[in-house]
């Protein structure tokens, strides 16, 4: 027997420390080589770090919420063999989910020992909703449970709704960890050290909504367009002639950095919090392939499969609640960006139009500027000119 110590792997990006989301193993277990170890958390991402070597685990450093530097002792395991040793190379490589952490007050994941087969991102996501995998029968192949079968067993009724007195304690503790603290620390960060300028403007998407609606008539099988690709493409063409708003502040160096090319962030609400993908080059795509890459990315945000890449980057965000979206809001700047554009509910009322009154399809565009680098001004040049591209819609495709 050997005493194998495992010190945190530099996880990439950069990265100096990481939070400990869920320990995958206890002290006393047995784990084979590759066997997913622990959870980090990093600025950018979440990785699963495997086990490096086949034994018995003697012992864990820190729990969940705490952070471990790169380098510092985070397992130590027994093995058969004299091969491992102290300070032991870490694995090869560990695995980048790219996806929000699991509640570590859940531990549905190891209930009987037995692992079931399934994809990281739906074992979080069982975890966190307290379903244990090994009471599902999966439909996948080979008994694989896949997302359908949790989504099956979470929609399943649970017995006779209970009285609100019995429902649980008065007061619930829920430690601020994982993607939430990381939320809550670029929200605080970025409302400290930016002074947000907010412009609000209404838009007339009468002509917009029956473009949309003549297009998804057309569209056959395909999914329905929303406003959102029409709202990225207007904002493409607004920034073409406004280029200061798209945009990056490096702070350590001092320096504006203005892209030529419009990485568009999309902020999308997932079980575990908010996350913005990124559409990459969205300048050198149509319209449908807009659509597509959104929904592509929101899916994979979800999902839990969204790659590091694909969530860091934006030049500019777009962030809008749907049919929640209210008459007006003052979204917080994704930083280091300067500016975000934020989408409110379209609704029909009525309104002065060519002079008399009329029901038209309205919507709100709430933004919010860095104030230190974009004048009040261009700020609203730019809302000016994304207004008229959706409102005169024929304009995005010129």
């Amino acid at each position: 027997m050997s005493r194998y110590v495992f010190k945190l792997p530099d996880l990439g990006e950069g990265a100096v420390e990481a939070e400990i989301v869920a320990w995958r193993v206890a002290a006393g277990e047995e784990v084979q080589e590759d066997q997913p170890l622990v959870e980090m958390l990093t600025q950018k991402a979440t990785v699963e770090v495997p086990a490096p070597v086949t034994g018995r685990v003697l012992s864990t450093t820190g729990t969940p919420g705490e952070r471990v530097a790169v380098g510092a002792e985070l397992a130590v395991f027994e093995t058969r063999g004299g091969a491992a040793a102290a300070n032991a190379a870490p694995p090869e490589k560990p695995v980048v989910a790219a996806a929000p952490p699991a509640s570590p007050a859940s531990s549905a994941a190891h209930s009987d020992g037995r692992r079931v087969a399934t994809s990281p991102a739906i074992r979080r996501r069982a975890r966190e909703a307290g379903v244990d995998l090994t009471t599902i029968a999966g439909s996948g192949p080979h008994g694989r449970v896949v997302l359908q079968d949790l989504e099956a067993r979470l929609r399943a009724p649970t017995g006779p709704a209970r009285d609100l007195a019995d429902s649980g304690p008065e007061i619930q503790e829920i430690p601020v960890i994982g993607l939430r603290r990381l939320i809550a620390e670029q929200v605080l960060a970025s409302a400290r050290n930016i002074p947000h300028f907010a412009y609000v403007e209404e838009v007339d998407v009468t002509a917009l909504e029956s473009l949309r609606e003549q297009l998804n008539a057309t569209a056959g099988n395909g999914p329905n367009l929303t406003y959102l690709p029409f709202i990225v493409r207007a904002l493409i063409r607004a920034l073409a002639r406004h280029p200061q708003c798209n945009a990056r502040y490096d702070a350590a160096r001092q320096v504006l950095l203005q892209h030529r090319a419009v990485h568009v962030g999309i902020a999308v609400q997932t079980p575990q919090g908010l996350k913005v993908p990124v559409i990459r080059d969205a300048q050198q795509l149509a319209l449908r392939e807009l659509d597509a890459e959104i929904r592509r990315l929101s899916t994979a945000a979800r999902d839990g499969r969204a790659r590091p890449q694909e969530l860091t980057g934006s030049t500019i965000t777009v962030t809008s609640l749907g049919k929640l979206g209210g008459i007006a809001s003052t979204p917080i700047i994704n930083q280091p960006e300067l500016a975000i554009i934020g989408i409110n509910r379209a609704v029909e009322r009525p309104v002065v139009h060519a002079g008399a009154i009329a029901i038209r399809r309205m919507m709100n565009l709430s933004s919010s500027f860095d104030h230190r680098f974009i004048d009040g001004f261009d700020a609203a040049r730019l809302i000016q000119t994304l207004r008229e591209g959706l409102e005169q819609p024929a304009l995005l495709f010129m």
